[in-house]
């Protein structure tokens, strides 16, 4: 019994999706042997996935080219788009030849369509899931390119040969599938280690504790001009080497990250799949900078506001960091948590593979 889960590295959200499902598979099936294929750094997957792997540090897709955290760079995205399909066949063939020679039971795509187009090709049976598929995404912003008809026919077409696409709630609506089939929401739920970890940082009663977390793109926000003693002690990533007053690294906690947003009082970065639903399953407030042309944004975003978890964060206050009035309503925002059944509900889904 083995799977192959091919992951898009575009930021750490389709590893977050996935992960849940494939550690509910883990315990079903503990033979199950397990192989990845994507370029996330494998440290990230570790933290995430229960047991053994074998990781193929390659990348079937690349979701889009980003300028920073929330800029995408179309010129580059729709040159890469337009090399890749430049020689679809070629590259079609060679991964279906890699497929072939790995020789997995059953494919898992979140969500490179390379992968399940040469699935198809191999004759191995393919899931797709994810609550975005890149066509849709393509579609959005290269539709008046003249390249555009013939890539989305060759995207589409991968994405229909899937047996089914799993669509964990939210969803962007993909009406172009004919085999979707909707789950619940998929997140992991937290342990709320907030008392210890307030203790651990040294934090008075009234101050508010944020963890920053942009969704694993290359970004960094200057932190470092930021104002102190606003009453708010930012928890950020030690790559990114903050010198101030009021920031400490996340990884210095010893807390997984899971465990990090269930124990802080609001997290600030953008509408994600992961971070949107983590935030919601462990009841956490999200303080989001908009992205009004990601085309996923408007279905995450009306998602987490029915739960009042949300609150906007305008661009100018990454620069001034000025945040301590904005902060002050947090404790009026109570997020409704929902229940993550959306990873036994793809596990059900992929499990009668494995029969």
């Amino acid at each position: 019994m083995h799977l192959l889960a091919a992951i898009t590295p575009h930021g750490f959200g389709h590893a977050a999706q996935v992960a849940p499902v494939l550690n509910v598979l883990r315990k079903r099936h503990p033979e199950l042997r397990l192989t990845l294929l994507t370029s996330l750094p494998p440290a990230f997957l570790r933290g995430r996935i229960q047991g053994e792997f074998e990781l193929i540090e390659d990348a079937p897709d690349f979701g889009l080219i980003m300028s920073s955290a929330f800029a995408i760079d179309l010129e580059a995205s729709a040159a890469a788009y337009r090399r890749l399909h430049d020689d679809w066949g070629g590259r079609l063939d060679r991964e279906a030849q890699r497929l072939r020679r790995l020789s997995p039971t059953l494919v898992l795509a979140d969500v490179p369509y390379l992968t399940l187009a040469a699935a198809d090709r191999a004759g191995i049976p393919a899931v797709a899931m994810c609550s975005l598929n890149w066509a849709d995404v393509y579609r959005h912003y290269f539709l008046q390119r003249p390249e555009a008809p013939g890539i989305l026919e060759q995207m589409e077409e991968a994405y229909r040969s899937a047996r089914v696409f799993l669509c964990p709630e939210p969803s962007m609506p993909m009406p172009f599938l004919d085999r979707r089939v909707a789950i619940g929401p998929i997140a992991t739920v937290g342990r709320s280690q907030a008392k210890s970890l307030r203790e651990q940082l040294r934090l008075g009663a009234a101050q508010r504790l944020i963890l920053v977390a942009p969704g694993g793109v290359n970004a960094r926000f200057p932190m470092e001009s930021w104002p102190a003693g606003q009453g708010i002690h930012w928890l950020v990533s030690a790559d990114w080497q903050v010198r101030h007053a009021d920031v400490s690294s996340y990884q210095d906690t010893g807390l997984a990250f899971t465990d990090l947003i269930a124990s802080c009082d609001a997290v600030l970065g953008k509408c994600g799949y992961g971070t949107v639903t983590e935030c919601a399953v462990n009841g956490t407030p999200l303080m989001y900078v908009p992205r009004p042309d990601w085309p996923e944004e408007a279905t995450l975003l009306g998602w987490l506001q029915a739960r009042h978890g949300a609150l906007t964060v305008e661009a100018q206050r990454l620069e001034s960091g000025r945040f301590a009035d904005l902060v002050a309503p947090l404790h009026s925002l109570q997020p409704s948590p929902c229940e993550p059944n959306g990873a036994s509900q793809a596990a059900d889904r992929i499990s009668a593979y494995f029969s």
